[in-house]
């Protein structure tokens, strides 16, 4: 069964930092794009930081340019979104997902964790 599992969401102040971890199973991570998209209440989707596999191409929303970074560890077929100087309208739901195409990644047909919340918020 092909699988992502999210974790290390939670509350947090504004100015802190968090790590979500996404791990894989099922397949293999280091052959897809990966990415991390977030979804606010009453808001759609929207992309957060995506990597191609090779790692050349990286995407990022302008809202965390400079305060996120995306890696992976692919011996522990896990990949990670360190998170600093949050702020309040960082709060969503984090989804990470798998793709073998770079530019489907992030359409239905990827693979998809189930998210972890993140909060924001004194």
């Amino acid at each position: 069964q092909l699988q992502l599992v999210e974790s290390g969401g939670g509350l947090v102040q504004p100015g802190g930092s968090l790590r979500l971890s996404c791990v894989a199973s099922g397949f293999t991570l280091d052959n897809y794009a990966i990415g991390w998209f977030r979804q606010a209440p009453g808001k759609e989707r929207e992309g957060v930081l995506c990597v191609s596999s090779t790692g050349r191409s990286t995407t990022y929303a302008d809202s965390v340019k400079g305060r996120f970074t995306i890696s992976r560890d692919n011996a522990k077929n896990t990949v990670y979104l360190q998170m600093n100087s949050l702020k309040p309208e960082d709060t969503g739901i984090y989804y990470c997902a798998a793709d073998r195409s770079y530019v489907r990644l992030g359409q239905r047909d990827s693979y998809w964790g189930q998210g972890t919340q993140v909060t924001v918020s004194s």
